[in-house]
């Protein structure tokens, strides 16, 4: 498999407003703190057998960092990171240790991939987890409008299958949002509008890569 070239950048996201097109239509859009990021590690196929960057984001006190991290920012000639995220791309020999990636990496009306983590919604049942319809509301129906139903067969084959969608925690999931349009870089603040929602909550971590399937 090919090796494909892959921009990358973490940010905070900030919340969600809206702006105006060229042909004055109202869009809606998710600002992101952008950055900056800090090259951490570059990986070559003659040392590491793939091609990658390791990039960091967030300050963090030096004494929360564990000391083998501390080894590996003070060989990068960096202070301690928060975050770590390796991306694969086939130039990570153009990247140098110690580079500084901002929101400028991306252009207005690029094609970008949003990772997130999902809000958190605590334990929910399976009408609010799955989507599932419920019992009937009608007459005959024991108070258990919210219940799943039939869970699966009694004497065969005496247990219930493993994946079988029930009630649980629901949320804090990394989701991936492809193929959605920058819409407006303000490199001076480190922004990037990016068109539509994304996951998480306001003050989440988010990373903006480059779309793996354009179109």
């Amino acid at each position: 498999m090919s090796e494909r070239t892959v921009k990358g950048i973490l940010g905070t996201k900030l919340g969600m407003t809206q702006v105006w097109d060229d042909q004055n239509r109202v869009v809606p859009v998710t600002v992101v703190q952008a950055g900056p990021c800090v090259v951490t590690q570059v990986r070559l196929p003659q040392t590491d057998g793939y091609c990658a960057i390791q990039v960091g984001f967030g300050a963090v006190k030096a004494q929360r960092v564990t000391k083998p991290a501390q080894g590996h920012f003070q060989k990068a000639g960096v202070t301690p990171r928060r975050h770590l995220m390796e991306i694969r791309t086939a130039d990570a020999s153009a990247y140098n240790l110690g580079q500084i990636i901002t929101a400028e990496v991306f252009s207005a009306r690029e094609l970008v991939d949003v990772i997130g983590v999902t809000r958190g919604k605590g334990t929910a049942g399976v009408m609010k987890r799955h989507g599932f319809r419920g019992l009937g509301a009608g007459h005959g129906v024991h108070r258990k409008h919210r219940s799943p139903g039939s869970i699966g067969q009694c004497s065969t084959p005496s247990r219930i299958f493993k994946g079988l969608r029930m009630a649980g925690r629901m949320g804090v999931e990394r989701q991936t949002v492809q193929n959605l349009t920058i819409q407006a870089v303000d490199a001076e603040r480190g922004l990037i509008l990016v068109s539509g929602a994304v996951p998480g909550p306001t003050g989440g971590l988010v990373v903006i890569k480059s779309a793996a399937k354009k179109g």
